[in-house]
Formats: C-alpha cells, sequence, structure tokens
C-alpha cells in the first residue's frame, strides 16, 4: 500500500476487468485523465496477452491475459471513474467463500505487481506455460531419478531456479513465475537451458548423485573399519565374509556376538558403536546383497585406496585432530577432515542454501628415491578419460566455442563447447599444464596393482605443501564438475571419486 500527500490515503493496485481486445483502449483513457481525477496514479496494459501453451506435445498459442488492465489507485476513484467514462469495464471481486462473507475487491501486492510485470516484459515471449503444476517436474519417472535443479546465473533470467527438463530432444529450464492475483503461480519452460549460464544446486532431498552412491558408501564405511583395525592385506577377503554373513543374518548384533567370540573383539566393538545412519547403510547394503548374491563381490575387485572424499573416515577421530596416517603394504595412507560448502535446494520448501559437510579426503604417499610422491584415487575417473582418443579428447580440452542458431532471434551466436576448459578449468589445467604440480598419471603402481591417479611430487621439506596441493586441486575439481549441468557423463564418473553424503 502507499499514501498519498497527505498521508490519509491508501493506494493499491487493482485488477480491472474489460472486454478482450479492449485493453489498450482502456488503458489510453485512464491514462488521459487520471492527471485531472484525484487519486488514480498509474495504469499498466500487459504487453504480452497470448502465450505458448504446451499440452502433451503440442504446442498452441493462447490467449493469458486478455482483457484485463491494473490500475494504481483507490477504489472509490476508481469505482466513480469506471462508472462515470467505462461501463464495459469493472473491477474484478475476490470468489466469497461462505454465504456470509463480505466481497473484497482482488488487489495485488506491490511487490508481486513488480514480479508479474518483470516476467511479462521479459520473460513472456522468450517461454512456454505449461500446463502441469511446478512440482510434477521434480522427478523424472522414466530415468527414475530426480531432476537437476539448478539457478540463472545472469541475463534476463538472472536468479531464477528450476528443473532441467527434457522436451522433444531439448533439455529446456521449468521454473515459476508469479500470476497477477495473490498466490497464484505460472509453470513455464525456457526451451533450450544450453542457452543460458546456470549452476547446478545440490538437490538437499533427492540428488541423483546420493542416491547412485549409497551403496558405495556402506562398502567404504566397511572397508575403512577393517584397515582403520588394522586387518591390512585381509581387508578384502573379510569384507565379502562380513557381506556374506550379514546377507543370512540381518543383525548386526548378532554379529557383533560371533565376532567377540571368534576373537575378533576390536573390529565387533567398533561394529558395536556404528551410529543408526551408518548401521541403516550397511543392512542395506545386506539386503541387496541377500537379492543378488555376490554383488559386492562383483562390484569391488580391487580395495587398494579409498575413493579421494567419503563421508566416513572407517577410524574414530580423537578429540582436536584432523589428520591421520594409516599403514598399508606398499604406501602410507593420509586421512584429512575437509568441510565442503554447496549450494543445495529442497523442492518440497522451494527454498534453497548452504550446507557444509565434513569429509574425509584419502591420499596415499610412498618413497620414492629421497622424495615422496602424493596421490589420489581416480581409477574410474581417469580410466574413462584416458580411454578417449582423437577428436573426443580434443573436444574435452579444448575450450572453443561454436556457431549455433538462436531460434528466438533468427540469429547465429558463439556457443561454448561442453569441455573441460570452460567448465572444469582446474581439471583442464591439469590435463594440459606441463607446468602443473599436479599431474594425472595412468597405470600408477601401487605394489603389484595399478590405479589411475591424480599425483603431485615433492621433497621430504616439502612435504605438507605437497599435501595440501593435492588435497586442494582434487576438492576443486569435484566442486567444479559438481555444479555444472554441462559434463554430466562425468558428474557420472565422479561418484567413484566422491561418494556423496
Amino acid at each position: 500500500m502507499l499514501s498519498d500527500k497527505l498521508n490519509n490515503v491508501d493506494y493499491q493496485w487493482f485488477l480491472v476487468r474489460t472486454k478482450p481486445g479492449h485493453e489498450q483502449e482502456l488503458c489510453a483513457l485512464i491514462g488521459r485523465e487520471k492527471d485531472k481525477i484525484r487519486n488514480i496514479l498509474e495504469v499498466y496494459c500487459p504487453t504480452h496477452t497470448k502465450v505458448y501453451v504446451r499440452r502433451g506435445d503440442s504446442e498452441q498459442r493462447m490467449p493469458l491475459f486478455d482483457g484485463y488492465v491494473f490500475v494504481l489507485a483507490t477504489q472509490n476513484a476508481l469505482v466513480e471513474f469506471l462508472r462515470d467514462n467505462c461501463s464495459d469495464a469493472f473491477i474484478r471481486y475476490n470468489r466469497k467463500r461462505t454465504p456470509d462473507e463480505k466481497a473484497t475487491a482482488c488487489t495485488i501486492p506491490e511487490s508481486q505487481m513488480r514480479a508479474f510485470r518483470d516476467y511479462n516484459e521479459n520473460y513472456a515471449d522468450k517461454v512456454i506455460v505449461l500446463e502441469r503444476p511446478y512440482s510434477d517436474y521434480a522427478f523424472n519417472a522414466k530415468e527414475g531419478e530426480a531432476n537437476e535443479i539448478v539457478r540463472v546465473v545472469d541475463g534476463p533470467f538472472a536468479g531464477q531456479e528450476g528443473y532441467i527438463c527434457r522436451f522433444h530432444r531439448k533439455k529446456g529450464l521449468v521454473f515459476r513465475v508469479q500470476g497477477m492475483v495473490l498466490g497464484s503461480w505460472l509453470t513455464v519452460t525456457y526451451p533450450n537451458v544450453s542457452d543460458l549460464h546456470v549452476v547446478r544446486l545440490h538437490n538437499a532431498e533427492g540428488d541423483r548423485l546420493s542416491i547412485g552412491t549409497e551403496k558405495g558408501r556402506a562398502v567404504d564405511l566397511l572397508v575403512g573399519i577393517l584397515q582403520a583395525c588394522g586387518y591390512g592385506k585381509r581387508t578384502q577377503a573379510m569384507l565379502y565374509e562380513l557381506m556374506e554373513r550379514l546377507a543370512v543374518d540381518l543383525s548386526l548384533t548378532n554379529l557383533c556376538r560371533e565376532l567377540d567370540k571368534k576373537g575378533e573383539k576390536t573390529l565387533g566393538g567398533r561394529l558395536a558403536r556404528l551410529t543408526t545412519k551408518e548401521a541403516e547403510l550397511l543392512i542395506n547394503l545386506a539386503r541387496y546383497e541377500h537379492d543378488t548374491p555376490g554383488y559386492v563381490k562383483e562390484n569391488w575387485q580391487k580395495i587398494l585406496l579409498r575413493s579421494f572424499l567419503t563421508p566416513t573416515s572407517g577410524i574414530e577421530w580423537e578429540e582436536g585432530k584432523n589428520e591421520v596416517e594409516l599403514q598399508h603394504k606398499n604406501f602410507t595412507e593420509i586421512i584429512r577432515r575437509v568441510d565442503i560448502t554447496e549450494e543445495v535446494y529442497y523442492p518440497s520448501r522451494q527454498e534453497d542454501g548452504k550446507v557444509t559437510t565434513a569429509y574425509d579426503a584419502h591420499i596415499g604417499m610412498r618413497e620414492e628415491m629421497e622424495n615422496l610422491v602424493f596421490f589420489a584415487n581416480w581409477d574410474g575417473f581417469l580410466s574413462e578419460y584416458f580411454l578417449t582418443a582423437g577428436k573426443a579428447n580434443e573436444k574435452l580440452v579444448s575450450g572453443r566455442s561454436q556457431s549455433v542458431l538462436d531460434e528466438t532471434t533468427n540469429t547465429e551466436r558463439k556457443k561454448l563447447i561442453e569441455s573441460f576448459r570452460n567448465y572444469a578449468p582446474t581439471l583442464y589445467k591439469v590435463l594440459t599444464d606441463a607446468d602443473s604440480a599436479v599431474k594425472a598419471v595412468p597405470d600408477f603402481k601401487v605394489g603389484e596393482d595399478t590405479l589411475n591417479v591424480f599425483a603431485i611430487r615433492s621433497s621430504v621439506q616439502e612435504k605438507d605443501t605437497a599435501k595440501d596441493k593435492l588435497i586442494q586441486t582434487c576438492v576443486r575439481i569435484c566442486k567444479e564438475i559438481n555444479t555444472t549441468n554441462h559434463l554430466a557423463v562425468w558428474r557420472r564418473y565422479l561418484r567413484t571419486v566422491w561418494l556423496h553424503n
């Protein structure tokens, strides 16, 4: 509400209904007369009265705002003006919810009016209105996964958040804009999200990365516990044995008792101290192992150095410590607590925010002559990268732009291709810069086994600096890949590196 110069009159935006096609005529009339009339301040007529509406597989151009004009005035002044000058126009009233309720004029708050005008003047000719409610686009039933959530960084859609959904082979951005009455919303889609500069938000309620790594987190938890309990090279065999036992009897209590009887008191005691969340992870994996015998053995055939980022260390941290070393047969594992802050989105509340999560970074260290080599396990990710060759590899690291046709303006524009250079600059530097301290190394020898790793060499004197450099570089790569809606294939391989919590 706004006050007049005497601070005793309230102005509000009223919704005025007139005959379809007569909006401009009414708007012009009010515009000519408002300076002569007290208490009518402004009139607004939507510039786009028709929009594209998607129904199933077809698009139709339909009226959306036909017959409406918005007037900032006092109710008495507007009623008198319409009565004396426009017999075909009237103020729209809200529906009465009960017979005894008094009818009230439909008014629009100033903040909502600004949002509506912003949509009508900047979006209406660029988006398609969808018939289904916004919440229907949160999940992709065909793929059985939550749709990705992104925020537009710049341009006319800056700040808009929504889901990436596929329509007719193109990925569109589905988001909401305020309608013209209080509490009403339009669900719209911008047809080609690749035209926009967006950043990906972590879906706090159903992120595909979290769902996709649940079994991996369970295995990693058990491996970490076994290694912390000193099982060393027996870890892999013990992992299979424990999962086979749990698959037969889904009771951690019984398993702990059995381990105690067999003299495995340290392991039994550690499993007895699992949190509820950790216990659920192991039991759910055991259920899957029961239904799919041999699943763990088939998918975890090589256990050397754990994934780079995991939500559990396996060890029990001493108060005040954030780094520990575990001795393995052929290397020393360094586990360091790392806090990672992510932008997250809560679909059920339509809210976003930031969440900081503590992860454990795992790197290996081994001696070579008088120097040290630190390495991080990126085996699955880098194995896919090293398999690319020729034009495929060039595209990943070239970062060139290409000409594409902008269908809205029918002109050509430059578009960045989906490359590491454009969307994961830290990874691009590691892969292409000869002066990069961190290198991507294929078939790195760890005893009798090999891993594809990111590695850095240092002297004993520069040990701490090298550790920091490797961990910080790998964390940056994880965050860059995880926050772009491009490089989706590589984000899938990132699950083998970052067991997202």
